[in-house]
């Protein structure tokens, strides 16, 4: 309505700033650098020694699984991706060798 008196307001093209593009780049390899130091890096580690422990587990090993529960391994198989557990004397559970979370000490079982 008031168009005629009033003109209306036009904003300015902004200039593109010199070594933007550069800029963007850095930004997005830093990206990149923190995410593999940080996250992929220690996971892939972790991943590393985990397999490496299931690979070393033997007959006789006390184990904790993530459960909390300890034990001995009583029979493991190379094929299997099981193992056979003694979690008392006389009850022997089957236990999956992703769930080891760690080797215990030898006699660490007769200590608690």
């Amino acid at each position: 309505m008031l168009d005629f008196l009033i003109s209306p307001a036009m904003a300015q093209d902004a200039g593109a700033a010199p070594g933007g593009g550069i800029a963007q780049i850095v930004m997005l390899v830093g990206f990149v650098l923190i995410f593999y130091f940080l996250l992929w890096r220690p996971q892939a580690k972790r991943a590393k020694q985990h397999k490496q422990l299931i690979a070393g587990l033997s007959k006789g090993d006390e184990i904790v699984i993530g459960g909390g529960i300890m034990g001995r391994i009583t029979k493991v198989s190379d094929d299997s991706e099981f193992l056979a557990m003694e979690i008392a004397e006389g009850t022997e559970v089957s236990v999956q060798k992703t769930a080891v979370a760690s080797v215990l000490p030898k006699g660490t079982l007769k200590s608690i």
